[in-house]
């Protein structure tokens, strides 16, 4: 029958008795069963975690450099680990290193949560970051209301120039 069909006869069930068969295309099958292996990796998210370290007697400049690649690391989402480093007598104020992962996780609020906070592994002081979809999302709609409105206030300000020049 499968022959005359053009199609293939295919073996489901060896263990089974008697033997339990299926006439099918067998290229076909193998050729969607392996787009839906695709489609699933494709849905499948791989987040991957990056590191930012930083020194208690870090520079508000630098601070600000690192903090601002800790954002673009978040909004591609990715999870952040920031790490206090210590060296020396450093260790003595472990206050210093927790205040400034609180002004990181401060100035990050808007896209990310604090998935552990800051705790002491020898002698590094270590937190990470986890991007908040929910926050990120919410802040793009509102910088794309303020783009368009911007947008629109340009043109308004461009129409009445033109009309001003009119009157001259």
């Amino acid at each position: 029958m499968a022959g005359d069909l053009d199609l293939d006869l295919v073996e489901v069930a060896s263990k089974a008795n008697p033997p339990v068969c299926r006439i099918m295309d067998y290229g076909k099958w193998k050729y969607e069963q392996s787009q839906r292996e695709k489609e699933s990796r494709k849905k499948s998210t791989n987040v991957t975690v990056k590191e930012m370290k930083y020194r208690p007697k870090i520079g508000q400049g630098d601070f600000d450099t690192k903090t601002r690649k800790v954002e673009k690391f978040l909004g591609e989402g990715s999870k952040v680990k920031v790490t206090i480093m210590f060296r020396g007598r450093e260790m003595q104020h472990p206050e210093l290193g927790r205040r400034i992962l609180d002004d990181i996780a401060d100035v990050v609020d808007n896209i990310a949560n604090v998935e552990f906070g800051p705790n002491l592994e020898g002698r590094n002081m270590v937190m990470v970051l986890g991007p908040d979809k929910k926050k990120i999302a919410a802040l793009k709609k509102a910088q794309d209301a303020a783009a368009a409105e911007a947008a629109l206030a340009e043109q308004d300000s461009d129409s009445t120039e033109s009309s001003g020049s009119e009157e001259e």
